[in-house]
C-alpha cells in the first residue's frame, strides 16, 4: 500500500499541529506495512528529498503566497508524476491551493481528505474559493474529521456528511525523547516548581491575549513555549499588564518541550476560535498526564478535555473564567491531579498513534477495492 500525503508545508521547514499530525499518520501506519510518502512545499533553495522516520519527503519549491497560501507550478507536476504510483492521495485540508492541483494534475486513483480545519479568518477570499472548495470535497472520496464535536458544529462538514467519518488524532508517546534529569533540573531552576503551561505557534486564535488578562493581578507562574507572528504584540501585552509571572520562552527543541510538558502543574489552552479545531499540544498534555484548562469552542478541544473530568472548560474569550478555572485548580492540587490521571487514561483509551493508524488502514484499504 502506497499513500502520498500533500500540504503546504512539513518538517523540517515547519513544526505545527498539522505536520505533526502527519508526522505521525505515517511513522504509525508504516509500522503496518504502508508506504508513505510526503510532497510539500518550501523555501529551502536545496530543495533535498529527505527521509525522515522511514517515509519520503519531496519538498518543490514555493513561487509567491497569498492569505497563507503558497502556490507553486512545480508541485502540481510532481503531484501527477508521484500520484501515478500510489495507490491512494492524502489530501490535508484546508490549502485552496491543493484543491487546484488536484484538477489540474487530473488525480484519478483513490482520494481520502482530512478536514483539519473550517476557514475562519479570511471571509472575504471564502466567497471567491467556495465554489472551487465544494467542488474539491465533492470529488474525493472520503473526508475526515478528527473529532465528532467538529463534525456536529461545522456547515461544511454538515454538506458532505454522507461521505464524512470520524478519525481522532492520535500520538505515539514512544516517538517523544526523553530528557535527562539535568535538563530537567535546568528547566525547573528556571520556571519554578509549579506552573501553567502553554505550548503552540503564537496565532491570533490561540487565545493568548484572554490569558495575559486572565493573570492580571494573580500571579500563577505562567509559561508560554512557541513562536509566531503575533509574539512580540503578546510581549507588548504582557508588559503593560505588568506581568512578571509570565515566561516566554520562544521556540524550543523537542526534548527541551517534553521537559517541560513533564514538569508542568497544567496545560492551559485558551485558543477561543474554530480555527483551533482539534489542538495537538493540549492531547500532548493529555497524554503526560496533566490537567487541563479549555475554552468550549464546538471543536476537538472539548472532545480531549471534558469538563470536570480531565479539565476545566470555560467560555471563550471569557478572561474572568479562565482566571477562575486556574484558580480552581491551583489551590486545588488533588482534584488537578486526579483530573491529569483520567486525562492520560482517556489518551490511552482513544488518542494513540496506534488506534488512529489502524483505523486509516482500514480507510486505505476501502478505497482501493470500490469499484471506481
Amino acid at each position: 500500500m502506497r499513500v502520498l500525503h500533500f500540504y503546504k508545508t512539513y518538517y523540517p521547514d515547519s513544526w505545527g499541529g498539522v505536520e505533526q499530525v502527519i508526522r505521525q499518520m505515517c511513522t504509525s501506519t508504516g509500522r503496518l506495512g504502508v508506504t508513505n510518502e510526503v510532497l510539500t512545499l518550501t523555501r529551502d533553495a536545496t530543495l533535498a528529498q529527505l527521509e525522515i522516520e522511514g517515509h519520503t519527503v519531496h519538498r518543490v519549491p514555493m513561487n509567491f503566497e497569498i492569505a497563507s497560501t503558497g502556490f507553486s507550478l512545480a508541485a502540481i507536476r510532481k503531484l501527477a508524476h508521484l500520484a501515478r504510483k500510489a495507490d491512494v492521495i492524502h489530501y490535508h485540508f484546508p490549502w485552496p491551493f491543493m484543491d487546484i492541483a488536484h484538477f489540474v494534475a487530473r488525480i484519478d486513483k483513490p482520494s481520502v481528505v482530512t478536514y483539519h480545519s473550517d476557514i475562519v479568518r479570511q471571509k472575504n477570499l471564502l466567497r471567491v474559493y467556495s465554489p472551487l472548495k465544494r467542488r474539491f470535497l465533492d470529488s474525493v472520496d472520503t473526508v475526515v474529521a478528527s473529532s465528532p464535536n467538529y463534525v456536529a458544529s461545522s456547515p461544511v462538514l454538515k454538506r458532505f456528511a454522507h461521505k464524512t467519518r470520524v478519525i481522532t488524532f492520535g500520538l505515539d508517546k514512544s516517538t517523544y525523547p526523553q530528557p535527562s534529569e539535568a535538563l530537567k533540573d535546568k528547566w525547573r531552576a528556571r520556571c519554578g516548581e509549579r506552573f501553567f503551561l502553554f505550548v503552540g505557534v503564537l496565532r491570533y486564535y490561540k487565545g493568548l491575549h484572554i490569558l495575559m488578562d486572565a493573570m492580571a493581578n494573580v500571579d500563577y507562574p505562567v509559561v508560554i513555549v512557541g513562536a509566531g507572528p503575533i509574539e512580540q504584540e503578546l510581549k507588548e501585552h504582557a508588559q503593560r499588564l505588568g506581568l512578571t509571572h509570565v515566561m516566554f520562552l520562544g521556540a524550543v527543541d523537542e526534548e527541551d518541550k517534553v521537559a517541560l510538558l513533564d514538569l508542568s502543574y497544567a496545560m492551559v489552552f485558551p485558543s477561543h476560535l474554530r480555527s483551533e479545531a482539534f489542538g495537538i499540544s493540549l492531547l500532548e498534555g493529555a497524554m503526560f498526564g496533566k490537567p487541563m484548562i479549555s475554552s468550549e469552542i464546538g471543536t476537538g478541544t472539548t472532545y480531549i478535555n471534558i469538563d470536570n473530568d480531565t479539565g476545566l472548560v470555560v467560555p471563550p474569550g471569557d478572561p474572568q473564567a479562565l482566571r477562575a478555572a486556574m484558580t480552581r485548580l491551583w489551590n486545588d492540587p488533588e482534584l488537578a491531579a486526579a483530573m491529569g490521571r483520567r486525562a492520560e487514561a482517556r489518551y490511552w483509551q482513544l488518542f494513540t498513534a496506534e488506534k488512529m493508524a489502524e483505523s486509516y488502514l482500514d480507510l486505505y484499504r476501502e478505497l482501493t477495492t470500490r469499484p471506481r
